[in-house]
C-alpha cells in the first residue's frame, strides 16, 4: 500500500499519512497479512481509532489520527470570545484589534494587554493569552525567549568615570553586536551546549551556530549597559544604597528565530482556513508529534538565551576582575504551562513579563530614561503578568524619517547617558513614557530598585532588527 492508497481510505495527508506508511510496511513485513486485510485494517482504524490505541503495530497511526481529530475539532467556531483585560490607556487601536482577534481563537482561554503594548505579528508585543493545550509559535514571538539580566557588579561608582575606557573596552571585547554576530575565535563555553539539541531538527541543523553565536547580543532593541542601580527597598540580597550595575537584554539569536519560523509555517498549513489577518495566530495542539517538538525547542531557546546572557555578564565582569553581589533576570518572549481558573493553562507572555507573587523582574526604559528592578504581585487578571518595558510608540520607519542625532544626543547628555552605538530607530524618542507605563501597572508590581543607564551599547546603524 502505498500513500495515495491510505488517504483514499480516510487517513490525513501530513503527519498521520507517513506514520500509516511506517505501519503498512511493519504489518508487511511481519507477513501472513494479505493487501486486502491491510485495507480493512486501516479502514477499521480510521473509522475507530481508539479502538487499536494498544494494537501492537497500528497504535502509533490510531494515536497519530486521535491526535489530528482533537486539532480539527478544536477549530470549530467558538460560541463568544476569551475574556480580556487592558492595563493603561495609550495603546495603538491596531494592537487592541490583534489582542481581539487573538481572544476569538477556538483554544483562548484569557487575556491581558500590558501598558507598553503595540503592534507585532499575530499576538500584539505586551499580549498575554492562555490556551488550552495549543501553543501559538508568533504568540511566542520570533526572538524565543528574549529575556533581561542585571548583575552588580563590585565596583565603586567612581569607576563609571574613573575607569570609563576599561569598562567600554570589556563591553566591546566580551561579546558582538549585529544581525549575524558570532565569536570567530575563543568561542564561549557553557554547559547548554550539552543539552539535547536532537530535540528539534531546525535545532540539531543549527546547533554549530548557535555555539558560535553563544555570548552575541543581536540587533534590534537589543543592548549591554552600564549604570547606576539605586535600591529603594529591603528584601534584596544587597542593601538599601547605590551600585554600579551591568544591564542586558538579548534572546536566542538566529537559531530561535528559525525555530520560529519553521514551526509557525507548520502551524499555518495545519489552520489554513484562518482568516487572512490573523494566520500569524496559528496554533499547534500540544499532543501532536509537532506541538511536543516545538515545545522541546522552545524549551532549549530558553535555555540557550539564559545561557547567552550568562557568557556576556561572566566574561565582563572577569575581564574587569570584579565579582557579582547581585543577579536578576527574567524572559520575556516565552510559553509557560500554569495553574489559572483551576486548570491547567499555556500562558503565552509575548514582550510580557512574568510578575507572580515574590517574582523579581527587569522593566527597561530607553537608552536615556530609567528601568525597574520590580516584585510581582501575582495581579490573576493579568495571568501574572507586567509590562517588559516602555514600548514603542512610533515605527522604525517613521523614526528614521522624522528624528535626528542632534535631538537625540541632546537628551543623551541631559541624562548623563554615553552612548557607543545604536540606531537612529532605537533613540528614547521612539519609546513611551516609562514613568506612566509603570503607574499604569501599580497593582502588577511593586517597584525595588531605579536603574539608571550611563554607558550604553547596541547594534551599529542599518543592522536589520530581530527584536
Amino acid at each position: 500500500m502505498k500513500g495515495r492508497d491510505l488517504i483514499d481510505l480516510g487517513v490525513p495527508e501530513g503527519h498521520c499519512k507517513r506514520v500509516g506508511i511506517e505501519c503498512v510496511k511493519a504489518a508487511a513485513k511481519g507477513g501472513g497479512v494479505s493487501r486486502q486485510e491491510l485495507r480493512d485494517l486501516v479502514s477499521a482504524l480510521v473509522r475507530n481509532p481508539k479502538a487499536f490505541e494498544n494494537d501492537a503495530q497500528f497504535a502509533p497511526l490510531a494515536k497519530a489520527m486521535l491526535g489530528e481529530q482533537r486539532t480539527v475539532a478544536k477549530q470549530a467556531p467558538k460560541h463568544s470570545d476569551a475574556p480580556w483585560k487592558q492595563w493603561g490607556e495609550d495603546i495603538d487601536p491596531s494592537a487592541i484589534d490583534q489582542m481581539k482577534n487573538a481572544c476569538r481563537l477556538p483554544v483562548s482561554v484569557r487575556g491581558a494587554l500590558m501598558p507598553d503594548a503595540h503592534v507585532g505579528y499575530g499576538l500584539p508585543i505586551g499580549g498575554v493569552l492562555a490556551t488550552e493545550n495549543a501553543v501559538i509559535p508568533y504568540a511566542v514571538g520570533v526572538d524565543i525567549a528574549c529575556r533581561m539580566k542585571m548583575t552588580v557588579l563590585d565596583l565603586p561608582l567612581e569607576a563609571l568615570d574613573r575607569d570609563r575606557h576599561r569598562l567600554k573596552q570589556a563591553l566591546g571585547d566580551e561579546t558582538r553586536f549585529g544581525i549575524g554576530a558570532e565569536f570567530k575565535k575563543n568561542r564561549r563555553q557553557h554547559e547548554v551546549l550539552d543539552a539535547d539539541w536532537h530535540s528539534s531538527p531546525i535545532t540539531w541543523k543549527l546547533r554549530d551556530k548557535a555555539w558560535a553565536q553563544l555570548g552575541t547580543s543581536g540587533s534590534g532593541n537589543h543592548f549591554v549597559e552600564y549604570g547606576v542601580l539605586t535600591i529603594e527597598a529591603q528584601g534584596l540580597e544587597i542593601p538599601p544604597g547605590e551600585y554600579l550595575a551591568l544591564l542586558s537584554h538579548s534572546g536566542s539569536r538566529g537559531t530561535g528565530a528559525a525555530v520560529c519560523a519553521h514551526y509557525s509555517k507548520i502551524a499555518m498549513g495545519k489552520h489554513p482556513n484562518l482568516d487572512k489577518s490573523m494566520r500569524h495566530l496559528a496554533w499547534l495542539d500540544l499532543d501532536s508529534n509537532e506541538g511536543q517538538e516545538y515545545w522541546a525547542a522552545m524549551e532549549l531557546m530558553g535555555e540557550y538565551a539564559a545561557a547567552n546572557h550568562a557568557c556576556i555578564h561572566r566574561h565582563i565582569a572577569e575581564n574587569l576582575g570584579v565579582g557579582v553581589l547581585l543577579d536578576v533576570e527574567n524572559h520575556h518572549n516565552f510559553a509557560w504551562k500554569e495553574e489559572h481558573d483551576g486548570r491547567e493553562l499555556v500562558v503565552h507572555r509575548k514582550g510580557a513579563t512574568p510578575a507572580g507573587e515574590g517574582v523579581l523582574g527587569i522593566i527597561p526604559g530607553s537608552m536615556a530614561t530609567p528601568g525597574f528592578l520590580v516584585r510581582g504581585k501575582g495581579n490573576r487578571a493579568s495571568l501574572d503578568s507586567a509590562a517588559h518595558g516602555a514600548g514603542r510608540c512610533m515605527s522604525r520607519t517613521k523614526a528614521k524619517k522624522e528624528l535626528n542625532w542632534h535631538g537625540a544626543r541632546v537628551q543623551l547628555e541631559a541624562a548623563g547617558v554615553e552612548l557607543i552605538s545604536a540606531g537612529l530607530d532605537e533613540v528614547p524618542a521612539v519609546y513611551k513614557d516609562i514613568h506612566s507605563v509603570m503607574d499604569a501597572q501599580r497593582d502588577l508590581v511593586a517597584i525595588l530598585a531605579r536603574f539608571d543607564p550611563k554607558l550604553v551599547k547596541m547594534a551599529p546603524p542599518g543592522e536589520k532588527p530581530e527584536d
